[in-house]
Parts: structure tokens; sequence; C-alpha cells
């Protein structure tokens, strides 16, 4: 049997990328990635018309994600703020603003990784950037956000927590997330095209993941975080919307640590558009 016959496919993928980073590739990616950026009024179109498609024919439309989502902060905030032995006034905006912002975190990396598959006709049929349907996905999701959030400030004004300058903070650190959720679908959903398992792999360390990060439980419930918080990518995610939600300014080390999760998932993201993205139409 020839070595080649044996080769698995994430060899030969790793083999695909040392050949693809070139120079002129990277353009072609730069391009991709901007032009893109710049077809605003179509992905945000489609991001829209996911959302009246999702609601078609309810009442309420989009509203039923704030109904399930008040619901559900203030069942689990009520049970889980009995059970930690916690001030209801202090624990439910806690916990609300942490739900809120992990659903759009979660929901721009789950989307993502599915991206690419679920645009499978748009791509082989429209001549358009490909990034484009990772920036619905992106905008989908902020659009969710926008109706979840009302869930938080209804919970603070009725503990009598008043909005402070810190929400001025609020915008770039939602910036942040949605940066790190391009990225994400940009390179795992340009994987999962080639390997159909990456999504359920994705999708059960999100779940872990919820568990780990601070999001039912404070981090001063915690002793001896290091290893839960410090290497904890959510976190720092988490961390930087939250923080000024709740009227205190996001730490340096979460600052830090949110940039530099940017920085490095967008130069690896870039290396694997660079190579690959050209295969896209042929994997979806």
């Amino acid at each position: 049997m020839e070595p080649s016959s044996v080769s698995s496919p994430a060899v030969g993928l790793f083999a695909q990328l040392a050949l693809g980073i070139t120079q002129r590739n990277f353009h072609k990616a730069k391009t991709d990635i901007v032009q893109g950026w710049k077809r605003k009024s179509l992905w945000g179109t489609m991001g829209l018309q996911e959302i009246r498609q999702r609601y078609r024919r309810s009442k309420i439309g989009p509203f039923w994600l704030t109904l399930s989502m008040g619901i559900m902060v203030m069942a689990l905030g009520t049970l889980y703020g009995t059970i930690f032995g916690q001030e209801l006034s202090d624990y439910l905006p806690y916990l609300s603003a942490g739900f809120v912002i992990w659903g759009l975190l979660a929901g721009v990396i789950l989307d993502g990784v599915g991206g690419f598959i679920q645009s499978e006709g748009l791509i082989k049929q429209l001549p358009a950037p490909l990034s484009i349907h990772i920036y619905r996905v992106a905008w989908t999701n902020l659009i969710i956000f926008a109706h979840n959030i009302v869930i938080f400030l209804l919970v603070s004004l009725w503990y009598g927590k008043y909005p402070s300058w810190t929400l001025l903070l609020v915008p770039p650190a939602i910036l942040v997330i949605l940066l790190n959720g391009v990225w994400i679908g940009l390179l795992f959903g340009l994987l999962s095209a080639r390997f159909r398992d990456i999504p359920q792999i994705v999708g059960s360390v999100v779940q872990v993941m919820f568990f780990i990060t601070p999001v039912i439980w404070k981090m001063e419930m915690l002793p001896g975080r290091a290893l839960l918080l410090d290497l904890n990518p959510f976190y720092y995610l988490v961390e930087i919307v939250r923080a000024p939600l709740m009227g205190n300014l996001p730490s340096l080390q979460v600052i830090l640590g949110a940039v530099l999760i940017t920085i490095m998932g967008w130069v690896i993201a870039m290396l694997f558009y660079t190579a690959l993205r050209w295969r896209l139409p042929y994997w979806v």
C-alpha cells in the first residue's frame, strides 16, 4: 500500500494548509473579508429575513425570545439564588446579565460553526464573498441580543439598580464578542464543511463551558479559581461585557485577555482562510 493512501484527512488538510499560505491567497482572503463587510445590505437583509422566517405567523414574533429568556432567568435565578444563599436583589441582575451575554456568545459560536454548511445553496449559486454568511450569523445574533438585553434592564430597574456611565463601555465590549464570533465562524465554519463532526464537538464543548464559566455562579464562590477562570477564554469574553453592565470597570486582566484572544484567533483564522477558502464550495 502506498504511503499516500493511508494518509488521514487531517494530515492532508495540514499539507494543503502548508502549501496554500501564499501572498496571493492572503490577498484574496483579505479581499473576501473586506468586500463581505461592505455588502452590509445583503447580509443585513439575510439576517432580518432569518428572524422573520423563524417567527413567521407568530403573534409577538421575536419577543418570544425575550419572554422565554425572562421566564428562565426568573425561574433559575430564584432557584440558584436560594441554593447559593444569595440576595436576589444582587443575584438576579448578575444572572440575567450573564445569561444574555452567554446567549450572544454561544449563538455566534454555534451558528458560526454551521454558517457555511447552512448556506450551501447560496454559496454555490450566489456570486458573493463567502464571509457574508458569517457576518449574517453575527448580525442575526446581535438582533437576538438586542431583544434579550431588555430582560437585564427590567430586572435591574426592578431592584433599583440604575444605569451608570459604564454602559458606554458595553458597545465596544460587544464588538469584541462579535469580532471573536466572526473569526470563529471563518475558522470552524470552514473546517466544519470538511469535517462534519466538528459542529457536534464544538456544541459539546460550549455546553460544558457554560457550567465552568461564571454565568450562574459568582467568581467569589469558587476559591482557588485560577484554573477555571484565568485559563478560560469564555470568562474574559463574558466579563468584558458584564462588568460595565453591572456598573463596574472590567479589570485590566480581563481587557488584555479578551484582546489577546481576539488577536490570536484572527491570526489563526486568517492562516486557514487564506489556504483553504477556495475549497469551501466543494466541501459544502
